[in-house]
């Protein structure tokens, strides 16, 4: 296959740690090591406010914008910015990681959906509305009560999306944002690192009828490494998360799946839910250089190579041409 489209990093958690800490070129240090060796040549790398943050989220996102930007300036060799559909095999013929700039939650925006013109022009290609939280926009998974969803800010934010050409991106949104999401979209939707409900029932994972609805819009689900929405086993292992692409490719077919394996080996210390134990993780996906062990068990498993390279870019490439 020719390279890896991950749905989902949140390397510039990490990035924006090292670059207030002096540090700079954080991502030929530190990340790009990894990617090479796992052949994942572009990523949606989202901005995300970690737990700590959530008092003034309108803070921590502009830091996180800002070492993104440095970051994206200083190792221009290295990475290229997605701006537009063709993109990312561009930058790919020149050697490059494709980059395509994403928000993970919007809590930062404190319900102003008019700020996504100015994410826009800074190269954001991509958002969720919420993280697991409910903010002005719409409720995240962990809500409880499954009454409220979508709000009227969160309307205005995909309906300006929209119009923009940036992805809308229904990972972390709770079942009824969702639903409420799939009712006014126009445009494919995108579950960027979201398991099958039915083989792991963790609330992040999708239903059926999510995962119809996602395929019926052409759009796709990465599948995602993060060993909770994995398996309930204590010790997830690469064969659980090729469980997830066999369910999905057999409920709604292989144009459907994607990867986005929300990695976290960088972050320790950053998430209260994260420990270090080797428990923590899914067995042969630690980090972006074991990939390849996931394609290997799918091709064990008689996936064929057009398959594999579906999965691997050639269905994200097709989903990012519509969309932006």
């Amino acid at each position: 296959m020719s390279f890896v489209f991950d749905g989902h990093s949140d390397m510039w958690c990490n990035i924006t740690m090292r670059r207030l800490a002096g540090e700079r070129n954080v991502f030929k240090k530190y990340h790009l090591p990894h990617l090479q060796e796992g052949n994942v040549g572009a990523l949606i790398a989202a901005v995300w406010i970690e737990t700590q943050y959530t008092d003034d989220p309108t803070a921590r996102m502009l830091e996180i914008l800002g070492a993104a930007a440095a970051e994206l300036r200083e190792n221009k060799e290295v990475l290229g910015l997605v701006l537009s559909g063709n993109d990312v095999e561009r930058i790919r013929a020149v050697g490059k990681t494709a980059i395509l700039f994403g928000m993970e939650g919007l809590s930062g925006l404190k319900g102003r959906a008019i700020f996504l013109e100015a994410l826009y022009r800074m190269g954001v290609r991509h958002c969720m509305l919420t993280w697991n939280e409910e903010n002005e926009f719409a409720v995240g998974v962990g809500d409880e009560l499954g009454v409220t969803g979508l709000k009227q800010a969160g309307v205005e934010a995909v309906k300006l999306m929209e119009e923009l050409g940036m992805i809308v991106d229904v990972s972390h949104a709770s079942e009824k944002t969702f639903w409420d999401i799939e009712k006014i979209a126009t445009k494919p939707l995108m579950a960027s690192h979201s398991n099958a409900y039915a083989v792991c029932p963790a609330k992040r994972n999708l239903k059926d009828e999510q995962i119809k609805a996602v395929a019926a819009s052409k759009g796709i689900i990465g599948m995602n490494a993060w060993p909770t929405f994995v398996s309930e086993s204590k010790q997830p292992t690469v064969e659980d998360l090729a469980d997830h692409v066999d369910y999905i490719a057999g409920l709604v077919g292989i144009d459907c799946v994607a990867c986005g394996f929300d990695f976290c080996d960088y972050l320790e210390g950053r998430i209260p839910f994260f420990a270090s134990a080797a428990g923590s993780f899914t067995k042969g996906l630690f980090h972006a250089g074991e990939v390849p062990n996931f394609f290997d068990v799918l091709r064990k498993r008689g996936y064929s190579q057009e398959d594999l390279d579906k999965i691997a870019y050639k269905n994200a490439i097709r989903y990012l041409r519509q969309v932006l």
